[in-house]
């Protein structure tokens, strides 16, 4: 969908179905909330052709690439656990996009996963887990 459909879409007054509007006040709160600790928002739902990342802030030195998971509490599966192996590799190709994009600088990053969970469409607990995972295979050296 073009830019200009979305636009007709909600002047129209078309509903988005409810896992977007779910993801989108998660990802909402997610950066409300690391902005509260101090982080630097940078991005949102950053893609490339390999994938996208739904926040980039910068903490001091270091890049943070987040993963916002939400989820009602009818799940009973903590949030992160969706992040499996094949998202964690789709993360770190995202995120070389994305420094590839500003030449390759030598910064510090990591990836965060941020869980938000709903009760009755409201935002109910955010929890921050730094640091989730690191570069996954092949792109990292060790």
């Amino acid at each position: 969908m073009n830019f200009l459909e979305k636009i007709k879409e909600r002047l129209a007054g078309k509903a988005r179905p409810e896992h977007l509007r779910r993801g989108d006040l998660g990802e909402r709160a997610a950066e409300k909330f690391l902005k509260g600790l101090g982080l630097k928002f940078l991005a949102r739902n950053f893609r490339s052709a390999r994938g996208e990342i739904d926040l980039v802030f910068r903490e001091a030195d270091c890049l943070v690439f987040v993963e916002v998971k939400t989820r009602s509490p009818d799940d009973w599966s903590r949030p992160a656990d969706k992040v499996d192996a094949r998202k964690k590799k789709l993360l770190s190709q995202t995120a070389l996009d994305y420094l590839k994009l500003l030449k390759n600088p030598e910064v510090k990053f990591r990836f965060d996963i941020v869980e938000v969970l709903l009760l009755d469409g409201e935002v109910r607990e955010v929890r921050h887990l730094p640091n989730s995972f690191p570069l996954s295979r092949p792109y990292r050296y060790a």
